[in-house]
């Protein structure tokens, strides 16, 4: 066997345990979640039904579930509009070298390397200090942008360190203000990595855990409420709940990916459109 074909295999074997360690527990659960009546939260399975689903749906068996999903996906849009805007926003003003960028710069991402649970506490002190209701709306706000702006902002500069400002320049010699360039020049050029930045921005926050323990005050998001499910429901459900937010979650990457995908090909089409005009 060559060298190359070894390695290739080897690779290969990696990629494969690193699939199964990523998607194995999801599998699992998904597969748990069809028990029968009588099933249990292990192997083997007790029949196979959707009756876990159904029992689901009965709000004394898990709780608050359906009021915490509706607070993370609300949570969610709002994190992802304004990590969308801001990190656009920062992406345009770092564009360019000003008195204390660097600084700047290190402060918003040092807090990326900041424990998360340490934020929520300290988010939580502070909100308590200054007499202010901990609330998901508010502290647990606040304390998921530390988490998804970074990761914005670094995106976009990514972004803008690619941009062509030939394009720019162009259309100021057609007379166009700086907002009408910025609006019909950069932003469309730009939109697929802004989908990146609102899917970033949306995941994050509706997947967060930590950041959210001691911001969200007396209302739990989903992540707290099947944490606290996990210590009072001993059934299937449990699982059931795990393979619908899984769904959900796959769902929700794909519109994003789809979009982004349909930017790109108007993009396309209207470079190619453009091209057979100077023809």
């Amino acid at each position: 066997m060559e060298p190359r074909s070894r390695s290739f295999y080897v690779l290969a074997v990696f990629f494969g345990l690193f699939i199964l360690f990523l998607y194995g527990p999801i599998v699992t659960i998904g597969v748990l979640s069809f028990q029968g009546p009588q099933g249990g939260l292990t192997f083997p399975m007790n029949g196979v039904s959707v009756h876990w689903f159904y029992d689901l749906f009965e709000q004394q068996a898990v709780g608050d579930i359906w009021a915490s999903l509706r607070r993370s996906f609300a949570l969610g849009l709002m994190v992802m509009v304004v990590t969308v805007v801001i990190s656009v926003m920062g992406g345009l003003a770092f564009r360019n070298k000003f008195r204390g960028s660097t600084v700047l710069f290190y402060l918003v991402i040092i807090s990326l390397t900041i424990p998360s649970i340490l934020i929520s506490l300290g988010v939580g002190l502070i909100f308590n200090v200054l007499d202010l209701e901990v609330h998901w709306t508010t502290s647990g706000f606040g304390s998921q942008l530390t988490w998804t702006l970074p990761f914005g902002l670094l995106i976009m500069f990514a972004v803008f360190n690619r941009f062509d400002k030939s394009y720019e320049e162009a259309a100021r010699d057609l007379g166009a203000t700086s907002w009408q360039t910025i609006r019909h020049v950069v932003l469309p050029i730009i939109a697929p990595s802004l989908v990146g930045v609102a899917l970033f921005g949306f995941t994050l926050s509706y997947d967060e855990f930590a950041r959210t323990l001691l911001t969200s005050g007396s209302f739990n998001t989903l992540p707290l409420e099947i944490f606290g499910m996990t210590t009072n429901v001993t059934s299937p459900v449990l699982y059931a709940l795990g393979t619908l937010t899984t769904v959900f979650s796959f769902l929700i990457i794909g519109t994003f990916l789809l979009l982004a995908v349909l930017l790109r090909r108007r993009q396309a089409g209207a470079g190619n459109d453009a091209g057979k005009g100077m023809v």
